[in-house]
């Protein structure tokens, strides 16, 4: 079977395809990826050594500028224009799109030619591209059991999958707490401002200053943390960047951070008790974060309730408390098979 997966503008889009690739390809399926230039390295990396790759002309539409969001239609136009061309030559017999503006002109291209098209959504609520593809899909799978935001009128059958994470997450599935109070931050890739004023401030002001904090942080804060951490006699471990996320959580009794999608299913996968500061900006975040709290797992919390005082009774009562962690951590475990799901969604 000719497989042709969309995916595309930020590694939240492509890890998730990437995964399933890998899996379709060892199922001897053929396989295609397109993308946009953004991530075209981090596919080429990444994907199946027998696997193609096509590039997409495409960019996100959320500019203020009325001409740059022309400019970005005009592009997702053209490359829809140049797929349904392509697709009418050389037709796949399945399309997966993996959200983002870069899967819409395959999408439409596969509607166009009355290919069947498979959708994933990464968060708990339906983002704007996806929901503008809903109309010309069969199938949404999705990474929460349930999603605000899927339009009322769609036809598309919506399945649970959850979200396909690395191997490394799915090894340490259920690894116990280290009961050593350990905190792990982390704020993303780029970091998290918010993370960086308030946790070293609460940490600070606790009474007991047993906890170790692994903190990812941006590299121009690194010194800075490093000091604070040291003049307040804290240990501490700051880094700009974690190579090995797994087994930093692995090691971790509770984490602190965002809450895109991946990073709360990796910790549903794992197992671990987290407290979430949504970025105020993003409902896809709100969403996934009250998800994971509503499994019973940790803490949702807005920023602008996000103090040092919050935070130094929080840790206090969690950390006195390692029964309770280890309830959270037991609550917040999910099952993760969504490779195995989805190939079998696209495939059977």
């Amino acid at each position: 079977m000719k497989i042709w997966i969309a995916t595309g503008g930020t590694g939240g889009h492509v890890f998730p395809a990437l995964a399933v690739a890998q899996e379709l390809a060892s199922r001897k399926h053929k396989i295609i990826i397109s993308c946009d230039g953004r991530v075209r390295q981090m596919v080429a990396r990444g994907k199946p050594e027998s696997a193609r790759m096509s590039h997409i002309w495409a960019s996100g539409v959320g500019a203020k500028s009325r001409l740059k969001q022309i400019w970005a239609l005009t592009k997702i136009g053209v490359s829809a224009t140049a797929l349904t061309l392509r697709f009418m030559v050389s037709r796949p017999d399945r399309v997966v799109a993996f959200g983002g503006y870069a899967s819409v002109p395959a999408v439409f291209a596969a509607h166009l030619w009355k290919i069947p098209t498979f959708l994933h959504e990464q968060n708990a609520a339906i983002g704007r591209a996806n929901k503008f593809t809903m109309r010309w899909v069969k199938t949404l799978m999705t990474s929460f059991s349930t999603v605000d935001g899927i339009p009322s009128n769609s036809s598309a059958r919506v399945v649970y999958t959850g979200l396909p994470v690395r191997r490394d997450f799915l090894d340490a599935a259920g690894a116990p707490l280290p009961n050593e109070m350990k905190l792990l931050v982390t704020g993303g890739s780029l970091g998290a401002q918010i993370l960086d004023d308030v946790v070293p401030a609460a940490i600070a002001s606790m009474k007991n200053k047993k906890i170790f904090v692994t903190h990812q942080t941006r590299p121009e804060n690194v010194e800075r943390l490093q000091r604070f951490y040291a003049e307040n006699k804290i240990h501490a471990n700051v880094l700009s960047f974690i190579h090995d996320m797994a087994g930093a959580i692995v090691a971790s009794d509770l984490v602190i951070g965002r809450s895109g999608a991946s990073t709360v299913i990796e910790l549903e996968t794992i197992g671990r008790p987290a407290i979430f500061v949504p970025l105020n900006i993003n409902p896809d975040q709100a969403a996934n974060a009250a998800s994971f709290a509503k499994l019973g797992g940790g803490f949702a919390i807005e920023q602008s309730k996000f103090t040092p005082k919050w935070l130094s009774a929080t840790l206090t009562e969690l950390f006195d408390n390692p029964s309770r962690l280890a309830k959270m951590a037991q609550k917040a475990l999910v099952p993760n098979h969504a490779v195995e799901l989805i190939a079998d969604e696209i495939t059977k």
